[in-house]
């Protein structure tokens, strides 16, 4: 009787302890969407009644929204005490499609995440002189088709900087810049997206310093019809663009839907692009795809105008680290062609072109130099598929490739503290870290 009256007591007491901690956390799930409504409403309240000038601050905390944020004035900062420290996350989102819509100039966004958007993450729309600095934007869910499009999305903008940002998970492109003029993309990190970075339409673009892994296609620099302007001048250089392995899980329908898994740089329709001193290794599929839109999986007669044009002319590629590509291509035309003209232990070399060129160019049946896809890469190997000639004629032939074309100027942005081009691979080797 004694020792059951013991247990009893030390029963009661563990009962006791349980309880009170049940209340304990009762308290909290209480207590934290009651902060969260509160925080939610009075920053909603700061980006409605914001000016010019004015420094909004995101504290340290994960704050859940359940409605898009959207800033219209010119001149403001959002800004958070770290990427990790000060999370919006919008996982129970019932109003609107985007975490934060910005329409406005010379605009400011650095030190926070954006989480688990119905839409695109962060979108930036028609502003000059934007800065995203150290903003992470992630679906924790890893890739899935639900996933919203774009992390980082600057769109129509002008003088616009990218930098030391993280996108995850995108079902579209993580980190996207398009129909834009005058941009730096640099050290950051793009995983588990379709395109990990995407330069779309734009005119004018460094991008550097970049690490892109696990996405479907690593650096996308595209040219699509029925869009402002065509893009053009894009250098992509100093990166690391490597295991860019994972199936594609866009929309149908939509152009990245149609990149194959394994891409590291894909360069389609887009003129005047160099491509130098990164390291690129281990895209199953092709280390670098030169296509025109023909070759794209997109193309449709019915939904491009006139004046676009289809031809990827005037491709620079030289200087680069090359190892491992091409070994397990994505699509069965590929897994075909590597078969029959590499062997089964064999692999595809590492620039994959398409071979389609504009008939109305040639010169005694040639592209003239300053349109070729010119390479100056040591032993790195090219394969022309032929596919304007239903792939008659597949060729490794290097010799018509090997041309130097002039290169292109440094981008410059008026309002950008020089980080200095020698640091990027130190800080991309960090955030790989």
């Amino acid at each position: 009787m004694k020792t059951a009256a013991y247990i009893g007591v030390a029963l009661a007491a563990v009962l006791a302890v349980a309880c009170s901690r049940d209340a304990d956390t009762a308290k909290t799930e209480q207590s934290q969407p009651s902060a969260s409504a509160d925080f939610q409403k009075q920053l909603l309240k700061q980006l409605i009644s914001a000016q010019s000038g004015d420094v909004i601050e995101i504290p340290a905390g994960r704050f859940q929204l359940n409605r898009s944020l959207s800033l219209n004035v010119d001149g403001v900062t959002i800004r958070g005490a770290g990427m990790s420290e000060s999370v919006l996350s919008f996982k129970d989102q019932i109003q609107g499609a985007e975490g934060l819509l910005v329409n406005a100039s010379d605009f400011t966004i650095e030190d926070l995440a954006i989480e688990d958007t119905i839409g695109d993450g962060l979108k930036v729309n028609e502003g000059e002189n934007i800065i995203i600095r150290n903003v992470r934007v992630e679906w924790t869910n890893g890739p899935s088709t639900d996933n919203g499009a774009y992390g980082i999305y600057p769109v129509q903008t002008k003088n616009t900087l990218v930098e030391g940002s993280v996108a995850i998970g995108a079902s579209d492109a993580g980190i996207y810049v398009g129909q834009s003029r005058n941009v730096i993309v640099r050290n950051n990190r793009a995983e588990y997206n379709v395109a990990g970075i995407e330069i779309e339409n734009t005119i004018g673009a460094d991008v550097y310093g970049n690490v892109a892994t696990n996405n479907t296609g690593g650096i996308l620099v595209f040219n699509m019809p029925n869009l402002p302007q065509p893009g053009h001048s894009t250098r992509v250089y100093n990166n690391r663009v490597f295991k860019n392995n994972t199936d594609n899980f866009g929309h149908e329908g939509t152009p990245v839907a149609a990149v194959p898994a394994g891409s590291g740089v894909v360069i389609n329709s887009n003129d005047l692009v160099e491509i130098f001193d990164n390291e690129i290794s281990d895209n199953d599929t092709a280390n670098i795809i030169v296509s025109s839109y023909y070759t794209s999986g997109f193309y449709s007669d019915k939904s491009t105008q006139d004046d676009f044009d289809p031809y990827p002319e005037g491709i620079y590629i030289y200087d680069n680290q090359f190892s491992g590509g091409g070994k397990s291509p994505d699509h069965l035309e590929l897994k075909a062609l590597k078969l029959a003209k590499f062997g089964l232990g064999g692999s595809l070399p590492d620039i994959l072109w398409d071979g389609v060129v504009n008939p109305e160019k040639l010169v005694d049946g040639e592209l003239p130099e300053k349109l070729r896809v010119c390479v100056g890469n040591g032993e790195a190997g090219i394969v022309n598929v032929d596919a304007a000639n239903d792939f008659k004629n597949i060729s490794t032939d290097i010799t018509p490739h090997r041309c130097s074309l002039k290169k292109l100027p440094q981008i410059v942005l008026e309002f950008d503290s020089p980080a200095g081009e020698g640091d990027e691979i130190a800080q991309a080797e960090a955030a790989d870290a």
